[in-house]
């Protein structure tokens, strides 16, 4: 049924009237994706996006953990590009993956632009691929995967807090590393000691600021963490006897790789003195490296 408005309601509205335009076409046309895109932090050498780039490989380890996985899943022909900042990535971190929109919504029409995935996506939208690991995740047993947990704790614990206190990244801070979007920030402050409370005088009666890295602390704690990778891993294949690369072996390629690209010292040295993590990352770098290509808008 048909109404009207009162009239000192349509009086009202005349003083607001409502103007619609034409929409105005944009030149630009979004980029067809036919073949997934990883968006990461730069390689360590490369500023610029070129399809000429040798090393695909970022800098940044969490950015290389994806692109390990990646690869040691069987995924290939993956084009990568290091020209989005992450404030122009989904939740405001990298990596991202672009893809088809049919291969994540099949019942989605696909109009070309393809639909962008953050990081914690790229597991399912991996599984969907290639199919799933099951419950063990790739491990021989149950014991095994279980280990493993402890395995991914040490590494972004103590080894990458000592990444970060001894070769932090490019415009990394003391707030940036405790930030709880980071979530690595409960393992960094594992590593900060408060300053003591003056217990006399005018001072005492200011709370105390501000924290103190004990680097000694850090630097015990990395090397016997190393010492207890080198060991565990032994000449087997992949970690913890794995017949197949899991999800932990792409985490330890991204921090073997890291350290020995680091321009620390000390870093370094405790994995280039050990020879079988050594040959172990040259090795999963000639499997991670074949399966990317360099991003070219043409």
């Amino acid at each position: 049924m048909a109404t009207t408005l009162p009239p000192f309601v349509h009086n009202i509205f005349t003083h607001f009237p409502l103007y619609t335009y034409p929409s105005v076409p944009s030149p630009y046309k979004a980029r067809q994706v036919t073949s997934p895109e990883l968006w990461i932090h730069a390689p360590r050498l490369s500023q610029v996006p070129s399809e000429h780039s040798s090393d695909l490989l970022s800098e940044d380890v969490e950015c290389l953990k994806w692109q390990a996985y990646l690869a040691l899943r069987g995924l290939t022909a993956i084009a990568v590009r290091w020209d989005v900042q992450p404030e122009g990535a989904l939740e405001g971190r990298l990596p991202n993956l672009r893809v088809p929109m049919n291969e994540v919504e099949p019942k989605i029409k696909d109009d070309g632009e393809g639909d962008l995935l953050p990081a914690h996506m790229i597991k399912e939208w991996v599984d969907n691929k290639v199919g799933e690991l099951g419950e063990l995740e790739g491990f021989i047993d149950e014991k095994a995967r279980d280990e493993s947990r402890a395995w991914v704790k040490l590494l972004e614990g103590d080894i990458h807090a000592a990444l970060e206190v001894f070769q932090p990244a490019k415009g990394a801070s003391m707030l940036k590393l405790l930030s709880p979007y980071t979530g690595l920030h409960q393992h960094i402050q594992t590593v900060f000691t408060q300053p003591l409370q003056p217990l006399t005088g005018w001072s005492s009666f200011v709370p105390p600021y501000g924290v103190h890295i004990d680097r000694n602390a850090v630097e015990l704690k990395y090397k016997e963490a190393i010492s207890a990778l080198s060991e565990r891993l032994g000449t087997d294949k992949w970690l913890l006897g794995s017949t197949g690369p899991t999800a932990l072996d792409a985490l330890l390629f991204a921090y073997l790789h890291c350290l020995l690209h680091s321009t620390d010292h000390t870093l370094r040295f405790e994995i280039t003195r050990r020879v079988n993590l050594v040959a172990w990352e040259r090795r999963v770098n000639g499997d991670v490296r074949v399966a990317f290509q360099a991003y070219s808008k043409a």
